[in-house]
């Protein structure tokens, strides 16, 4: 069960805004939690990355990137309307009406999303998808002289929508993908210093994942270490909601444990890691088949230098890209412990060529 300790120093994660490219407040938040127990350091671009030595066996990183979606300032008028286009993919429609917390020069400036009132519009309007450009963020000024007294052109923004908790041991908050992922690695190097074994571990809480079409920071991350394997942690979607094809994207609950993938980037040696581990510790868990790329960390770590045997590991996340996506922390504890006993089990006799 995750401790007091632990969900507290989750929650700040959860909270501190950081958009891909901007990701340095959670990352200093992420930084000290992992100086309580481990080396720590931080790269060029935006990496962080956390070191538990062994008793020297090959090294294994941890990845799960903390930056989450958010939008950036791209003009502002005369009125002071600020208008925003995005970082990372949005459904447009989940922002109409949010309430919007921007990382000002001289701190958070706070807004509201507006738009046409239903009222005004023609019918024909109604039936109509909101589009980003259709959206501006009200932030009370009168003109664009006061704007920019708070606001500048690059100045970036996320959804003003902090964790809640609910009932069943879940949470929601807009920064679960991936700022969980983030944790996880470090909950589960936090549980493998306790006792660590022959492997030396590095958990990294990676930068610009979401946008991160050549492999983002993980690909950084995982160049400038002699990594022989890596777990990538970020969210999948849980498909235990109405709408949901579960022949399309199997089946993945929420509180039902994590999620393993199986297929061409992932290495058929770590999975079995993983899998055999959690049959072990009798943790519940799925599979969910990927017949090529991932869309995570994984895909830009598992050809690095002389290639790096890559597994994935999900957490079932419903409402994906939205101000409250949802999990389970129960889900979070057992990847944690997973990872950290999977690590325990790779020695330097591990064959990473036995395919």
């Amino acid at each position: 069960m995750l401790s007091e300790s632990s969900v507290a120093f989750l929650k700040r994660l959860l909270d501190t805004p950081g958009p891909s490219g901007f990701e340095g407040a959670p990352a200093r938040v992420w930084r000290a939690e992992a100086a309580t127990f481990s080396t720590v350091k931080a790269d060029v671009v935006g990496n962080s990355l956390a070191t538990v030595e062994g008793s020297g066996g090959p090294t294994i990183l941890l990845a799960g990137h903390i930056d989450e979606i958010g939008v950036i300032v791209t003009y502002i008028d005369e009125n002071g309307y600020i208008y925003f286009e995005p970082i990372g993919g949005w459904d447009p429609q989940v922002l109409v009406g949010q309430r919007m917390r921007f990382l000002g020069r001289n701190g958070d400036v706070f807004g509201v999303i507006g738009k046409k009132p239903i009222h005004l519009m023609k019918p024909e309007e109604r039936e109509k998808a909101s589009k980003i450009t259709d959206l501006w963020v009200d932030i009370g000024v009168k003109n664009k002289a006061e704007a920019m007294e708070h606001l500048e052109i690059g100045d970036a923004g996320v959804i003003d929508a902090r964790v809640m908790e609910m009932p069943n041991n879940r949470i929601v908050s807009r920064a679960i993908d991936d700022r969980i992922g983030a944790f996880v690695v470090l909950e589960a190097l936090r549980r493998y210093a306790a006792k660590p074994g022959a492997a030396r571990v590095i958990a990294a809480a990676t930068a610009q994942e979401e946008i991160g079409y050549a492999g983002g920071g993980a690909r950084v991350a995982a160049q400038q270490l002699d990594a022989k394997m890596a777990i990538a942690v970020d969210v999948t979607f849980a498909t235990d909601h109405p709408g949901v094809e579960k022949k399309e994207l199997g089946e993945h609950n929420v509180g039902g444990g994590p999620v393993l993938t199986r297929g061409s980037i992932v290495h058929p040696v770590v999975f079995r890691l993983l899998a055999d581990t959690a049959k072990k510790l009798e943790i519940p868990y799925s599979v969910h088949a990927a017949g090529r790329f991932t869309s995570t960390d994984a895909d830009g770590i598992h050809l690095t230098r002389d290639g790096v045997a890559t597994a994935l590991l999900s957490i079932p996340n419903r409402y994906m890209h939205s101000p409250n996506e949802l999990v389970s922390l129960d889900d979070l504890d057992r990847a944690a412990d997973l990872i950290a006993e999977a690590c325990r089990a790779v020695t330097s006799e591990t064959d990473f060529t036995a395919r």
